[in-house]
């Protein structure tokens, strides 16, 4: 089986971007790298290695070739998405799931032919337990709502042009970079910073985590293959509770922080105990 050279990758500069960028290299892949930001991108290590082409989504008029404009890539792996962590504002329906929507569309109408993008375990819904692929979607907040849409968008779009199709649910990351607000970069700070404690939720909560360098590696993987296609978890697999996670972190950085449990309610967008089945993941990492 023939594997992409070039690969285009949006949101380029997002957590999930600037991590998978240095991977797909050093693979020996050819990356188009774009985002609308080029003096973030210019930070990155990567800058020189890649070629970079700003581009708004929001913005992509309705006569442009994009495939043309982006040097006709091989395989697009769709990051971009606006207005996270800020998952039920409304911009996610009203206008980020079409223009992204419309974006893709371009690209393939005009000759892409394998496409990857980022969605979310939270398409799933507020459901306890296990959760596969063959599971209905239930989204609760306007963002996995945005998710869910675009993918039935496409699903639609398949009929009419023929393109390989990989939707990939990502589960909960963590790692170096990551947003401020987040509980792992919350976390660091405080270790970094010798506090005594560390407020957070009761922690009895299961969830399930990868880090930034192995979710990045297994989309890698995922967006490089065509033998299965669809609805991918990208999850360990293995449930673990919010407090054992924090835990963990705080005992590979010798730490004596202590924890102070229940300051902080649950979250009302996301279940009480859930992690994902991964074996769809697991057949793709062995059949490589």
């Amino acid at each position: 089986m023939t594997k992409p050279h070039k690969i285009l990758i949006t949101g380029a500069t997002g957590f999930i971007g600037t991590n998978l960028i240095p991977i797909l290299l050093e693979n020996g892949y050819s990356v188009v790298a774009s985002s609308r930001d080029i003096e973030k991108a210019r930070s990155q290590p990567w800058f020189k290695q890649v070629e970079y082409i700003s581009w708004t989504i929001e913005n992509t008029p309705a006569n442009i070739n994009l495939f043309k404009h982006f040097n006709q890539p091989d395989l697009l792996i769709h990051l971009a998405w606006e207005g996270l962590p800020n998952y039920g504002s409304s911009h996610h329906i009203e206008s980020n799931m079409m223009a992204n929507y419309f974006f893709c569309k371009n690209l393939i109408q005009h000759g892409l032919k394998d496409l990857t993008i980022a969605g979310t375990c939270m398409e799933y819904g507020k459901v306890n337990g296990e959760l596969t692929e063959d599971m209905p979607s239930n989204p609760k907040n306007a963002y996995a709502i945005g998710k869910v849409n675009l993918l039935n968008c496409f699903h639609a779009l398949k009929n009419q042009f023929g393109f390989d199709l990989k939707w990939l649910r990502l589960f909960y990351t963590y790692g170096e970079g990551q947003h401020k607000n987040s509980l792992y970069a919350q976390l660091m700070e405080a270790i970094k910073d010798r506090k005594e404690c560390f407020n957070m939720s009761k922690g009895d909560q299961i969830r399930d985590y990868l880090s930034i360098q192995e979710m990045a590696t297994f989309i890698m993987k995922a967006a490089l293959q065509k033998n299965i296609t669809g609805i991918i978890n990208i999850c360990s697999g293995h449930p673990i509770t919010v407090k054992s996670f924090v835990e963990n972190i705080i005992k590979q950085h010798n730490s004596s922080l202590q924890l102070n449990t229940g300051v902080f309610p649950y979250s009302e967008h996301e279940a009480m105990y859930f992690w994902g089945n991964n074996s769809k993941l697991s057949k793709i990492i062995t059949n490589e």
